[in-house]
């Protein structure tokens, strides 16, 4: 990233990319958005596309690729076994993280279905800073149990911590003399802590981690899919760091790690995933289940279009250039909504922006949803999409009590290279206005409830006729504005 300064003396981001394909989008009257968001159930993840302004729910999927992700895919090598696309990409990963073996799979979650399988027994324990929703549904459905050991400051909302997604060492140290090793299946480090707003995890906390596992001999797993932002603060935030080699630092990373998985549709902004590891035992007990799950050993359920275009991807992810526009989107963002005094994650972390619903719905209990209204407010009154990310995200105990999260987030992701200044001042805008009328927002109760992941495709319902009263004040205030 280049060292820019204003003459005006503002932060505003820099793109280093130029945009040469367009995708047109719609901002429908605020009527339709009411119709749209209670027919999806008040579930964001439910609206169609069509009627959404700006998709922040997530980057999964959904990032910009480059014109020589999209020049790769025309040299696919399309063959069921043996494709040399295959080939092209296992080295790409193995001079990446400096690993042996390298296992293909269709995405972030497949991976982890694959490695629950191979290390999760009944009663036992994965340790980690923190968990993500699939990981914590294929622990459990295997019949383990998750332990989060994430530092304290990393479930305060408001921190000037530079990394707050590091495990505590001495909640580690804990587990292991409470649980028994031979309890822990593994330890996991997820890189850029989704739930918690993107915080990265610093290199030395992964030594030290690193150093403990070996030391007992516990498997330690990372999930690099937010691999580069944590990258990009690694280099900005750490000043041991600041002169280092991406890819230095990211073969270090390899070197520490029994297994590394990641969702390529978060990393290497294309679709697919993977799983790499230097121990043979693990890498042929995997290799067994991959037929079996996924597809064969060398297009593990992708199309050889998309292994090409990780390839690159993957490739370009070692360039700060490129890995800096997410976190200085966010960035931007969050210090606009701190200025109108708008409650968000700091410090500003990677993935998106993340808006503090507990404080912004202080009115809603936690048992009613106060994230995941506020996504369906945010909607309502912009129709820009994101993401709850709380209590809704959780799932019920056995008694059928709520788990109450730690945090109630909305998530306004930042897909790479897909939205422009004047959206993100957009996006500022309308929060703001919703923030001054937060008390009209009221709570939602379920209408149909899976039993897992029910944030996917569960239906709620308002517990009161909220959204009319705020349609009505955004129409008094903004007239036949949409």
């Amino acid at each position: 990233m280049p060292n820019v300064k204003f003459f005006s003396g503002e932060n505003i981001p820099l793109e280093m990319h130029k945009v040469r394909m367009v995708q047109r989008v719609y901002l429908n009257p605020i009527e339709e958005r009411a119709n749209s968001i209670k027919e999806a159930g008040y579930n964001t993840f439910l609206l169609r596309n069509r009627d959404i302004f700006l998709d922040m729910l997530t980057d999964s999927g959904v990032n910009a690729m480059s014109e020589n992700q999209y020049a790769s895919m025309l040299q696919a090598d399309d063959s069921y076994a043996g494709s040399e696309t295959y080939y092209r990409l296992e080295s790409v990963l193995q001079d990446m993280f400096n690993m042996q073996y390298f296992l293909p799979a269709h995405q972030g979650r497949a991976c982890e279905h694959i490695i629950a399988k191979l290390l999760v027994t009944p009663g036992s324990t994965a340790v980690m800073n923190y968990h993500f929703t699939t990981t914590k549904a294929h622990i459990c459905m295997v019949g383990g149990e998750i332990e989060e050991i994430i530092i304290d400051e990393g479930l305060q909302i408001s921190s000037e911590l530079p990394f707050k997604g590091n495990l505590d060492i001495e909640k580690l140290k804990a587990s292991i003399a409470r649980l028994g090793k031979d309890k822990i299946c593994f330890v996991r480090i997820e890189a850029g802590t989704n739930l918690v707003g993107g915080q990265p995890v610093s290199m030395d906390n992964m030594r030290e981690v690193s150093k403990i596992c070996r030391a007992e001999g516990l498997t330690l797993v990372y999930d690099a899919s937010l691999l580069s932002d944590n990258l990009y603060f690694i280099k900005t935030r750490d000043p041991n760091f600041k002169d280092t080699d991406i890819r230095e630092i990211t073969r270090e990373i390899g070197s520490m790690m029994d297994i590394i998985y990641f969702s390529a549709r978060k990393l290497g902004a294309a679709r697919g995933g993977g799983i790499l590891t230097s121990n043979n035992e693990m890498f042929m007990k995997m290799r067994e289940m991959i037929p079996l799950y996924e597809g064969f050993l060398t297009y593990g359920g992708m199309s050889v279009r998309e292994m090409e275009a990780m390839a690159i991807g993957l490739q370009e992810s070692m360039d700060m250039d490129i890995i800096s526009q997410t976190p200085i989107f966010v960035e931007v963002l969050c210090k606009e909504l701190l200025a109108k005094g708008v409650p968000v994650v700091t410090p500003p972390g990677g993935l998106g922006c993340h808006v503090d619903a507990r404080q912004f719905c202080e009115h809603i209990p936690q048992e009613k949803y106060p994230a995941g209204a506020l996504a369906a407010a945010f909607y309502l009154c912009s129709g820009v999409r994101g993401m709850e990310r709380g209590t809704l995200s959780e799932q019920r105990n056995p008694d059928g009590s709520e788990t109450l999260a730690h945090m109630e987030l909305l998530r306004l992701a930042f897909p790479k290279r897909v939205f422009t200044l004047s959206q993100v001042k957009y996006v500022a805008d309308r929060l703001t206005w919703l923030y001054e009328n937060r008390k009209l927002i009221g709570g939602l109760t379920f209408e149909e409830e899976p039993r897992v992941l029910r944030f996917f495709f569960g239906r709620l319902k308002p517990l009161t006729n909220w959204p009319d009263e705020l349609l009505k004040k955004f129409r008094a205030d903004f007239g036949e504005s949409l």
